[in-house]
């Protein structure tokens, strides 16, 4: 019979569930892809349902669950953090308390009772330590026999960053720093500060620093401030916070905006309030700060473990300008970085850490490329479930017989600069969209980027665009020899690409710069004249490998834009009817659902007649 271990990750932001069965990744998924609520923390009920329906195994059958830390470590933190800050903090303990001892204190038994949802059995419950189950995430599916592992988040239990070894199926823990003293809360603080939301506003953060001025004197200012006034950086990457300027240990809040304000000499900003230039050379000193971080976290995990590989997990490692600069820096040989490596992808760790921690299963490395299949771990729909969506909304279609018919319409649509929402395969596992549940248009648009942003995914007009790139035509485009298939890395565009810029171009406006047309694929390229790059290879993803590869025949560009099927505060579309619902409410021009083609324009007279009209908000 086979064996199988579930995982969970529950309860504080970015809820899964993964299943391994016999040592494979078979499924993996959000919970918030389900409910449709953005970042769902609940117990991931409907994620749970359906890796375990993937498999065709019965709950009860199960060898054991993973949960992906360790709640009464947590408590014990949280009990001694508000003791060692007395008597301040005395609101939010009287906020956070009664909940612990209500729930959260009681976490076996109130999985227990969740699991009872999925079947009978009293099947053993697994706690993994919270930086373990990331470390676990980022080395067991890796390529390599042997590695140096680097967690880096907010914080776990205890632990903020960890350094690890791990060779075949054992993971040594060589270091570890431990709250409050993390870069990663120090990110999210600037995120607060900078008007965007905690645990899910840092990615903007990132894309703002780029449009901050590197030259001048403000950003030599801030930087100066944060090192001398906010934290401490050891050679060896370990950081020490001035809690005095932090409310996150005890607070409500992130930061004490009354010192930030007398530090910075601005206050914070409102979420949609105009950015200026203050807060863009805010963003860009923190990541250049945290980038400094990285590389030191790195040189000391070289050091540690004397590997020439080295993965990553936890939510700053979904930084993927810092990661970018990591591999530039030439310290390891090769790194690789968990497509989910925030908490969702916990989940898959602590399922992995009691199939060869708890269990001690011998480990079979897949090197070509990883064992995470693309992440293309989610559900799959069939032809059956989109006739469910053409009959619901009377849909108009052209069906393909032939889907290399099909790519050589989609390229020639695009060609044309139309949008096309993208929806084939599996769903992705992780926080990118990898070319399954994906928006397609023209890397070569100057009006792409802005037509994506304001009229597509109804976003701040700054945010940048990822590009696909076909993986034997990385170089072509990049500075980059080898692939990139989870978008986790910002590389240069190659420099003959790249337009000159006008004179005083750091000092001008951030859309005058936005929209100075830097490269011949302007639409991916960021204000830096770099891109976050997605290498999609033939074996690994055929059908969306042949619709780019046919726009390269069409116009000798193996490149595109593809970002997230979804709209802004929205998770990324699950099933063909979110797909058809999201298509419906933005300004994209078609929409292809496996073989079926829409076209936006009949849907619209379609619509016109129908009593849906409401329901699309249609004009």
């Amino acid at each position: 019979m086979p064996e199988a271990i579930l995982g969970i990750s529950a309860y504080y932001h970015d809820s899964a569930a993964a299943i391994i069965v016999d040592g494979e990744i078979i499924a993996a998924a959000h919970e918030e892809r389900f409910t449709r609520k953005k970042h769902d923390y609940s117990f991931p009920i409907n994620a749970a349902k359906y890796v375990l329906e993937e498999t065709g195994i019965e709950y009860g059958d199960l060898l054991a669950i993973a949960f992906y830390d360790k709640p009464l470590i947590k408590f014990e933190r949280l009990l001694e953090t508000y003791h060692a800050f007395a008597p301040k903090g005395l609101r939010s303990f009287l906020s956070a308390i009664p909940v612990w001892i209500k729930e959260k204190l009681f976490m076996k038994k109130m999985l227990r009772e969740e699991l009872r949802k999925l079947g009978k059995g009293n099947i053993q419950i697994l706690f993994p330590e919270h930086h373990l189950s990331h470390a676990a995430s980022a080395f067991y599916p890796s390529p390599f026999e042997e590695a140096a592992i680097l967690t880096i988040d907010g914080v776990g239990e205890w632990a903020t960053s960890t350094i690890c070894y791990g060779k075949s199926n054992q993971i040594e823990i060589k270091k570890e720093l431990d709250f409050p003293h993390s870069i990663g809360l120090l990110y999210s603080a600037f995120t607060y500060y900078t008007g965007f939301k905690v645990n899910s506003g840092e990615y903007k953060l990132m894309g703002l620093a780029p449009y901050g001025n590197p030259d001048s004197d403000q950003l030599r200012e801030y930087k100066e401030k944060i090192l001398s006034e906010l934290v401490d950086i050891r050679e060896d990457g370990s950081i020490l916070l001035n809690m005095k300027y932090f409310n996150f240990a005890t607070g409500l809040k992130m930061s004490n905006d009354k010192k930030w304000t007398e530090l910075f000499g601005i206050p914070p900003r409102t979420e949609e309030s105009k950015l200026t230039q203050d807060y863009m050379n805010m963003a860009l000193a923190i990541q250049q700060i945290t980038e400094d971080v990285v590389i030191k976290l790195a040189k000391t995990a070289k050091e540690l473990t004397g590997s020439k590989n080295l993965v990553m997990a936890g939510g700053v490692a979904l930084n993927s300008v810092a990661n970018g600069k990591l591999l530039a820096s030439g310290i390891f040989d090769d790194i690789w970085i968990q497509p989910a490596a925030g908490d969702a992808g916990g989940a898959l760790g602590a399922a992995y850490a009691g199939w060869y921690i708890w269990k001690g299963k011998e480990r079979k490395v897949n090197s070509s490329p990883d064992s995470m299949k693309g992440a293309y771990l989610g559900p799959e729909f069939g032809d059956n479930d989109i006739k469910k969506v053409i009959r619901k909304y009377n849909a108009k279609y052209q069906y393909f017989e032939d889907f290399d018919e099909l790519t050589k319409v989609v390229a020639k649509h695009i060609d044309e600069g139309k949008v096309i929402g993208w929806f084939q395969g599996r769903m992705e596992y992780g926080p990118r969209a990898l070319g399954n549940r994906s928006i397609l248009g023209d890397a070569r648009s100057p009006e792409m980027q802005k037509k994506m942003n304001l009229k597509i995914k109804y976003r701040e007009g700054f945010r940048p665009f990822a590009p696909t790139v076909l993986e034997e035509d990385i170089q072509e485009y990049f500075v980059l020899d080898k692939p990139s298939p989870y978008m986790l890395l910002v590389i240069p565009v190659k420099e003959d690409r790249c337009n000159p810029t006008p004179e005083g171009y750091n000092n001008l406006e951030l859309y005058d710069r936005l929209y100075h047309v830097r490269s011949d694929v302007p639409a991916i390229t960021h204000i830096d004249f770099s891109a976050r790059i997605q290498s999609v290879k033939k074996e690994t993803n055929p059908r969306y490998w042949k619709v780019i590869n046919e726009f390269k025949k069409l116009t000798g560009y193996g490149v595109i834009v593809n970002t997230s099927f979804n709209v802004r505060g929205e998770p990324i579309v699950c099933t063909p009817d979110d797909g058809f619902r999201c298509f419906m409410r933005t300004e994209m021009d078609y929409l292809v659902l496996g073989n079926y083609l829409f076209d936006k324009t009949q849907q619209q007279e379609l619509a016109h007649d129908s009593n849906w009209k409401e329901e699309f908000k249609l004009d």
